[in-house]
């Protein structure tokens, strides 16, 4: 008698197109952050070379039921196949009502005794625990221990002074430079009492609280809005005198006999009757005042930020020269990869949003 041998289910097809290979490819690398999934790749780029179940789940070491599963999951929903599906939780016990109701009463209520709404508080109000009010307030946005500033500009000329501006940014002059100008003031010198530790795996850099102070110096700086490129310089003070020795150092810097616009904040050492005269004397330069309280319309305060967040927030300076060769050192690296920032928001989109803003300011303390 013939006996036939037993081939067992047939293996669904599976092919793979170049970008799913790339796709995988990639997955298989994450073995340390994604260990699952990149073995799940793993498994699909092997049977993708012809190799049987029962190959695969010996190199792999892996059951040929897994490696069955993940084959046919592949075959059915390709990539995404290889993802954890969501896993149904439990039914929620907390109704809309109880819902609504804590959000009432942490927008429009404050607790006895205290300016804003803690979840400890609003649990003890409400009779919830405080992991389920601050599930609550992560779903709808709301965080009470958080508070902002703001400033509306009161400047009569806001209009105006946003109009020109703003044109300068989307639509500069022709054959003309536009360096946005301001000083940040009182950069400390500051150095750690102790040794910072440093960062390891699964442990940020360490550094104590407290410093010890060792001076300041004030920033001078002017971004070319076109380029990206920064021309700075150090100064122990930051009064007129300082920034008509910096005005010097621009014009130094640019080429000649090109028109020249500088915007600049409403500072009073830009006013004095001795810049006065340095730019009476020189035709070529122009200055736009930005806003009073619109620091936010002069491109250079982003560059700044940059300096502070890569340079100085967790730089460790014993003197105050070392702090100005740390602060060169940024500008160089500025100037040799510039990259200018792109201005994206109309006169009009900003005026706009002013006048919402201070609409709803008005409507709140009506």
């Amino acid at each position: 008698m013939a006996y036939m041998a037993r081939t067992g289910r047939p293996k669904a097809e599976l092919v793979v197109t170049e970008q799913e290979r790339s796709e995988l490819e990639r997955f298989a690398g994450r073995s340390r952050s994604a260990r699952t999934i990149a073995f799940r790749a793993k498994i699909v780029l092997r049977c993708a070379e012809g190799l049987s179940n029962a190959a695969v789940s010996r190199q792999l070491r892996a059951t040929p039921h897994t490696v069955g599963k993940w084959r046919r999951r592949f075959v059915e929903r390709r990539v995404e196949g290889l993802l954890d599906e969501p896993r149904p939780g439990a039914p929620r016990q907390i109704g809309d009502e109880k819902i609504e109701e804590v959000i009432a009463k942490t927008l429009e209520t404050t607790p006895r005794g205290a300016t804003h709404w803690s979840r400890s508080l609003m649990a003890q109000k409400s009779g919830l625990s405080s992991s389920t009010i601050g599930r609550i307030w992560r779903a709808f946005g709301l965080q009470p221990h958080r508070s902002e500033t703001f400033q509306v500009s009161t400047d009569p000329l806001l209009i105006e002074k946003v109009r020109d501006i703003v044109g300068l940014y989307m639509n500069p002059p022709d054959h003309a430079l536009v360096l946005s100008v301001d000083e940040k003031s009182q950069i400390q010198a500051l150095n750690r009492t102790q040794p910072k530790l440093p960062m390891r795996p699964g442990q940020p850099e360490r550094g104590t609280h407290d410093y010890e102070r060792h001076g300041t110096t004030s920033l001078f700086a002017a971004l070319d809005i076109a380029t990206g490129n920064v021309i700075g310089r150090c100064y122990n003070r930051h009064r007129a005198k300082e920034f008509r020795k910096f005005l010097n150092l621009i014009e130094e810097s640019v080429p000649p006999d090109v028109p020249v616009h500088l915007i600049v904040d409403n500072y009073s050492t830009h006013k004095t009757q001795a810049i006065q005269r340095w730019l009476a004397k020189r035709p070529r330069f122009h200055v736009h005042f930005t806003p009073t309280h619109a620091s936010w319309l002069n491109q250079v305060e982003r560059w700044f930020a940059l300096l502070t967040q890569r340079q100085i927030k967790r730089g460790s300076h014993t003197s105050v020269v070392q702090l100005k060769r740390a602060i060169q050192a940024f500008i160089d690296a500025t100037n040799e990869h510039p990259n200018p920032f792109i201005w994206t928001k109309t006169a009009d989109d900003i005026l706009k949003s002013i006048a919402r803003f201070a609409t709803s300011t008005l409507k709140t303390h009506a």
